[in-house]
């Protein structure tokens, strides 16, 4: 297991909530011996939909609505036997998704 590395991806609306989901990831991940690199800001998706708020005319009354995807990468290099076993166990939010990817 020494010469892999774990990269794990994290995706979710509130950024409290991704931001205190990675920091639970680095600190189990150190606490097992593992060198953690990250966690790592990626660009922040922004979806904004118009949506006319009136049933016939008025076209200038509109809402204007926003997503925001907010994105992080942590890499776990060189990851120990206790690693995984503690990743495994980690009770993260529902509001976080969580890729993993062995490389």
């Amino acid at each position: 297991m020494s010469s892999q590395r774990i990269r794990i991806r994290l995706k979710a609306f509130d950024h409290r909530l991704i931001d205190q989901s990675t920091m639970e990831i680095v600190d189990t991940a150190k606490r097992t011996g593992a060198q953690v690199r990250g966690p790592i800001p990626l660009p922040t998706r922004q979806e904004r939909f118009t949506v006319l708020i009136s049933p016939h005319v008025n076209k200038d009354a509109r809402d204007q609505y926003e997503i925001r995807t907010h994105k992080r990468l942590i890499d776990i290099v060189e990851p120990t036997e206790k690693t995984v076993d503690a990743l495994m166990r980690l009770d993260l939010p529902a509001g976080v998704d969580v890729q993993i990817s062995l490389g």
